[in-house]
C-alpha cells in the first residue's frame, strides 16, 4: 500500500480525488492502492529545555547557555494531534512506499520529515512537488515524483533554522528576562523578531531626534506654469548619487557641469534678495527637451510584493494577505504563495494562453491577446531566476465563492498576469528650462503617448498617489508648447519650507526593509540582489510582525507602526549587535539559503550559532549596571484580537508560572494605587524619549518634550 501524507485535510481530499481513493476512514482516505492521510501543519516540535535535563526547568542565569548535546523532537501536546499521529504512525509502519505531499517549501518539508521520523518510517519515500492544487498539476506531479533525497538540503536548512531559533530564542529570552525584566514579565528575544523590532525603534528614534531645518524655495509662474529654481547639489548628495549609480546596473557618470544652479536658500534675507533681483526682469525660455521613453509592465508578484501592494491599496496586514493568498491557493485559483521570485520558468509559457482563457471575468482585457503569439520577455520568463517555485499567478480555473478579501487579492494577481503580455507604456517627458537674471528655473511634464499595459489597471494616463511619491512627485501632466528664446512677464514668489523627518514604517515599508535587511531600495534589480540577505523568509515575515503586536512591542497608529516604550527600552538595553542588527541577521539568512543550495554546511552554521549564543550570555552576565525594563500592559486595539505567534520566535510557553498575566484581583488591587503611582511619575525621566520629564496634563500624563515630537502619553485611569 502507498501512503500519501498531505499538510491539511482539504489538500488530502484533492489528492485522493485525483488518485481515485474514495473510501473515507478515520484519519485517512483509501482506495486504488493508496491511503491518503494528513497532518494539521506542525504535529511535532523541538523538545522543551526541561525535557533534556530537569535542571533547565527553572529559569536561572546559572544554567545558561542551554545547548543540548543532540536536539530531539516530540509530539505537540494536543489530543486531536495525538490521535491523528497514531493513525499516521500505523499507516506508515505497514506502508510499501510513502509519498510526501507536504507544501512544497522549507517548512512543508520539515513538518513531514519530523512526522515520518517520529512514526519510525522505514520504507522508500518519494516527494510530490507541485506549484498549484489543480487536478492537472496534481496528475503531472504524480507522473514526475522525485526522490526524497533530492530535498535533503531543504530539510537541513529548515532544521538548522528551527534549531537556530531555539538556541537563540530560548537562551536570549531567559537571559534578558532574568537580567533586566521586572515583575516576572518575559522579555522575548528572537533571531528575526528582535532585528525587526530594532528597525522600527531606530526609525522612531530618528524621527524623535530629528531637528527640522527651515529653508525656502524660489518659484515663478510663467504662462500658467510653475517653474522651480534649480538648486546646486551638496557634496554629500553627489557622493550618495555616485554610490547609487555604482550599485545601478547601467549607471552613467555624472558630469561636473550637470551640477548647476543656486545654493539652497537657508535664510529669508537671501531669498528675498533673490526675489527682488528677478521680479522686474523678464523670464526667458533657454532650453526645451523632449525625450520619449517606455515603461515595462510591473513585475509579477512574489509574496512580499503582494503583501506590500495589499497593505498600500487595502490596508490589509501582511498576515491577512498571507492567509488570503493561502486560501486562494487551496481553492485552486492561484499558484503556490510562499515564493520569493517574480519570474516564471520557460515551461509555464505554453500554458499561458490557457490560463488567460480561464480568466472569464477579464475577457475585455484578455480579448486583445486572443489568437496572437504572446510576447516572451526575459523580464517575465527566466529559468535562472526560478528555483523551487515561480511567481504567483492565476491557475486559469474560474474563481467561485470568493470572499470580498479573496476577490480583491485575486484581482491584483489576475491583472498583473494579464499586463505582462501587453505592450510597454510609451510616454514623452518634456523638460523646460528658463532663466531670469542668470538664475535658472526648471519644470518637467510627462505625457502618456500609448497607455499599453496601463489600460489593464484602468489608469491609462494617471499615476496612483504611491507612484507619484515614489517618483518624487513628478506629475503626468502636459506642458504648454514653449519655444526657446520666448520671453515675458512672470510672477515669482518665495515659499517657506521645513525639512521633514523620515516616515514611520508601515507594514508595507517594513516588509520591504526586512526583504533588503534594512536598506531602502527602489530599484527592482538591486532589490533582487539584496533579497539574498533579507531577514526572515517571505512566509514568516507576516507572523513576525504579528508577534511584535502580540508582545506589546509595537502598536499601530492608522497605517504607521509605532514601537511601545517597552519595545524601545528592550532595543536600547541590548548592546549585542548580533541580536539586533538586520544586516547580521541577513547574513545568517543567506547561510540558510546556501545550506538549501548545498553551498554551506548545516553543522558549521549551528556551531557558529552556539558560539554566538555563548558570547552573548558572557557579555550580558558581565554587565554590572542596574538597568531594568519597564513592562507596560498592552493597550487593546479596536477590533484587533490576539494574532498567531511566529513559531520561530516564541518562547515555547516558558515560564508557565513565572510570567502570569495580571489577574482580575491583581487589577483591582492595582487600580486602588494607580493614581498615586501615576502621580509619582511626575518629574521622572520620560520612559519613551529619556530626554524630557513626565508632566501632568488635563486628561493624561505626557512628556515635557512634546513640542519636539515625543509622543509619550499615559491617560488618567
Amino acid at each position: 500500500m502507498i501512503v500519501c501524507i498531505a499538510e491539511k485535510p482539504s489538500v488530502a481530499r484533492d489528492i485522493a480525488d485525483v488518485l481515485g481513493a474514495k473510501d473515507k476512514k478515520d484519519g485517512y482516505i483509501e482506495g486504488n492502492g493508496y491511503q491518503v492521510t494528513w497532518t494539521f501543519g506542525h504535529l511535532c516540535t523541538l523538545k522543551e529545555p526541561h525535557e533534556y535535563t530537569p535542571n533547565w526547568k527553572s529559569w536561572s542565569l546559572g544554567s545558561l547557555p542551554m545547548v543540548p548535546p543532540r536536539f530531539g523532537i516530540k509530539l505537540i501536546s494536543n489530543p486531536t494531534y495525538e490521535r491523528q499521529f497514531h493513525v499516521i504512525e500505523n499507516l506508515m509502519q505497514h506502508a510499501d512506499m510513502i509519498i510526501n505531499c507536504g507544501d512544497a517549501g522549507q517548512e512543508g518539508e520539515l513538518i513531514q520529515r519530523w512526522v515520518m521520523q517520529k512514526a519510525g518510517a522505514r520504507c522508500p519515500v518519494k516527494r510530490l512537488w507541485i506549484s498549484s492544487l489543480t487536478e492537472e498539476a496534481i496528475r503531472e506531479g504524480f507522473a514526475k515524483l522525485r526522490d526524497a533525497s533530492d530535498f535533503q538540503p531543504l530539510y537541513e536548512a529548515g532544521l538548522s533554522r528551527a534549531i537556530g531559533d531555539w538556541l537563540l530564542g530560548m537562551n536570549a529570552t531567559r537571559l534578558y528576562t532574568m537580567k533586566y525584566g521586572q515583575n516576572r514579565q518575559v522579555l522575548s528575544i528572537g533571531r528575526v523578531q528582535t532585528p525587526t523590532l530594532a528597525l522600527i525603534v531606530n526609525r522612531q528614534l530618528e524621527i524623535q531626534n530629528f531637528v527640522p531645518k527651515q529653508y525656502w524655495e524660489l518659484k515663478t509662474v510663467y504662462r500658467d506654469t510653475t517653474f522651480s529654481a534649480i538648486l546646486r547639489k551638496s557634496d554629500e548628495e553627489l557622493v550618495l548619487e555616485a554610490e547609487k549609480q555604482k550599485e545601478g546596473a547601467a549607471a552613467k557618470a555624472a558630469k561636473p557641469e550637470d551640477n548647476r544652479g543656486i545654493e539652497p536658500i537657508t535664510d529669508r534675507e537671501r531669498g528675498e534678495a533673490l526675489l527682488e533681483q528677478i521680479k522686474n526682469s523678464p523670464f526667458t525660455i533657454t532650453n526645451v527637451t523632449r525625450k520619449n521613453g517606455k515603461e515595462a509592465p510591473p513585475r509579477l508578484f512574489d509574496l512580499t510584493s503582494l503583501q506590500v501592494e495589499c497593505n498600500r491599496k487595502f490596508a490589509f496586514s501582511a498576515d491577512e494577505t498571507l492567509k488570503t493568498i493561502q486560501s486562494l491557493y487551496e481553492k485552486k485559483v492561484t499558484t503556490y504563495p510562499r515564493v520569493d521570485t517574480t519570474f516564471l520558468s520557460d515551461d509555464i509559457y505554453p500554458k499561458c494562453p490557457g490560463i488567460l482563457k480561464g480568466l472569464r471575468d477579464y475577457q475585455a482585457l484578455t480579448a486583445p491577446l486572443d489568437g496572437a503569439t504572446l510576447p516572451k520577455s526575459k523580464k517575465v520568463f527566466d529559468n535562472s531566476k526560478v528555483t523551487d517555485h515561480h511567481a504567483i499567478i492565476p491557475t486559469g480555473q474560474p474563481p467561485q465563492n470568493l470572499t470580498d478579501m479573496e476577490r480583491r487579492v485575486f484581482d491584483l494577481i489576475a491583472r498583473r498576469f494579464i499586463a505582462v503580455f501587453y505592450p510597454d507604456c510609451l510616454f514623452a517627458t518634456t523638460t523646460v528650462i528658463g532663466e531670469v537674471e542668470q538664475i535658472e528655473f526648471k519644470v518637467s511634464g510627462k505625457q502618456i503617448l500609448e497607455p499599453g499595459w496601463r489600460v489593464v489597471f484602468g489608469t491609462p494616463s494617471a499615476q496612483s498617489q504611491e507612484e507619484k511619491e515614489e517618483k518624487g512627485g513628478e506629475e503626468e501632466n502636459v506642458l504648454p508648447a514653449f519655444v526657446v528664446g520666448e520671453s515675458g512677464p512672470h510672477l515669482p514668489d518665495l515659499y517657506e519650507k521645513w525639512t521633514q523627518p523620515p516616515r514611520p514604517y508601515t507594514e508595507a515599508t517594513l516588509l520591504r526593509a526586512m526583504e533588503t535587511a534594512g536598506k531602502l531600495v527602489d530599484n527592482d534589480e538591486l532589490r533582487d540582489a539584496l533579497k539574498e540577505n533579507g531577514i526572515g523568509r517571505p512566509s514568516t515575515r507576516a507572523a513576525i510582525i504579528e508577534t511584535l503586536f502580540k508582545r506589546n512591542y509595537i502598536r499601530k497608529e492608522k497605517k504607521n507602526l509605532i514601537a511601545t516604550p517597552t519595545g524601545v527600552e528592550l532595543i536600547q538595553i541590548i548592546h549585542e549587535e548580533l541580536l539586533k542588527s538586520a544586516e547580521l541577521t541577513g547574513i545568517w539568512e543567506k547561510k540558510l539559503r546556501e545550506i538549501e543550495k548545498r553551498t554551506y554546511n548545516a553543522g558549521q552554521f549551528l556551531e557558529e550559532l552556539k558560539q554566538m549564543v555563548s558570547e552573548i550570555v558572557m557579555s550580558v552576565l558581565s554587565d554590572n549596571s542596574n538597568r531594568h525594563i519597564t513592562i507596560q500592559a498592552p493597550v487593546p486595539e479596536k477590533g484587533k484580537g490576539e494574532k498567531a505567534v511566529a513559531a520561530s520566535d516564541k518562547p515555547k510557553k516558558e515560564p508557565k508560572k513565572r510570567a502570569p498575566r495580571k489577574s482580575a484581583t491583581k487589577k483591582t488591587e492595582q487600580a486602588a494605587g494607580e493614581k498615586q503611582s501615576a502621580d509619582a511619575l511626575v518629574g521622572q525621566p520620560c520612559p519613551l524619549c529619556g530626554k524630557g520629564t513626565v508632566i501632568k496634563g488635563k486628561t493624561a500624563y505626557g512628556c515635557s518634550e512634546w513640542k519636539s515630537g515625543c509622543t509619550f502619553r499615559k491617560p488618567f485611569e
